[in-house]
């Protein structure tokens, strides 16, 4: 049974899209959750820094062996506090996009401090890559009523931040603009099967890496099977660590194996659907976000506390 109604036709014949994604995070969020003593956090600063000063340069020169395209997210303020990790990324030729500035949450702030906040992240990465970033995934996934509209009237081309489909869709918002959505998906996110940070207040499970990627895997054979698009979040102080690493290497050689894998950077599969939405070559789905404007009507007394009457 084909359960995906309308896959996106990828280059070359290939049955599915991979795309590898590295959240580039350092220590942005130890620093917005906690202000007023991150300085005297070092345990948890040299943790979240093996980021910039470990892992990428790890990762890249193993994605680079392989020949596979890398996507990073980088809240601004990494940019400018690790500009050597974002000069190895652009060695290799990698997407730089963007992820905030200082991982603040969008759909608690204003329309104006979100627009605030996302342009300073998009002018500290164009002053250290050179150009705009194109995509955007929003920290947290947390994107807001506000967010198409002001990534559109910034330039962006596409967003990763949305779970509804397992293909590429177009986002529109209700007053004009649209991106190209590329959905991501919590299972291929890193941190529910790794991250443990007392700091954060984030405390999984210690589980071996053999655990984590036959999840990695079924995603993938799944999407093989049904044409869909393989997309992780993967963060360089999680899953950058040698032993996880170990495990993402076998994968690719796994996926190249099996045959028929396009890998790419996100920006490419953006590229790649508009060119197809453009030639008439395909019609993907279209959502109209966002998707409510606000509370629905009148609740029933007790709905609100979840009772039944």
């Amino acid at each position: 049974m084909d359960m995906i109604e309308n896959p996106v036709p990828w280059p070359g014949g290939a049955r599915v899209a991979v795309c590898y994604t590295f959240d580039f995070d350092a220590d942005s969020l130890l620093n917005l959750v906690h202000p007023d003593d991150a300085a005297n956090r070092v345990s948890a600063t040299s943790y979240f820094r093996y980021d910039a000063t470990v892992a990428i340069k790890r990762i890249c020169k193993l994605f680079e062996h392989h020949g596979v395209p890398l996507t990073f997210f980088v809240p601004g303020w990494c940019a400018e506090e690790y500009p050597h990790a974002i000069e190895r990324i652009l060695e290799g030729g990698h997407e730089v996009g963007h992820h905030g500035y200082l991982h603040e949450n969008p759909n608690q702030q204003t329309r104006d401090r979100e627009h605030y906040w996302t342009n300073r992240g998009v002018e500290a990465i164009e002053r250290f890559t050179g150009r705009k970033p194109r995509g955007c995934r929003a920290p947290m996934y947390n994107f807001s009523k506000h967010s198409i509209e002001i990534l559109t009237s910034l330039g962006f081309e596409y967003d990763a931040s949305l779970m509804g489909d397992d293909v590429p869709f177009i986002i529109q918002g209700r007053n004009g603009g649209e991106l190209v959505e590329i959905p991501s998906y919590w299972p291929l996110d890193d941190a529910p099967h790794y991250l443990h940070s007392f700091d954060l207040d984030y405390v999984m499970p210690i589980q071996p890496p053999r655990l984590a990627t036959e999840v990695y895997m079924s995603e993938f054979n799944s999407m093989w099977k049904h044409r869909g698009i393989w997309v992780c979040t993967f963060h360089p102080y999680i899953t950058g660590r040698p032993a996880r690493l170990d495990f993402v290497e076998q994968m690719i050689k796994d996926m190249r194996k099996k045959g028929k894998v396009w890998f790419a950077s996100m920006e490419e599969v953006s590229n790649h659907v508009r060119k197809l939405v453009d030639d008439g070559a395909y019609t993907p789905r279209i959502d109209k976000v966002p998707y409510k404007q606000g509370r629905i009507g009148e609740l029933e007394e007790g709905a609100s506390a979840g009772r039944l009457t």
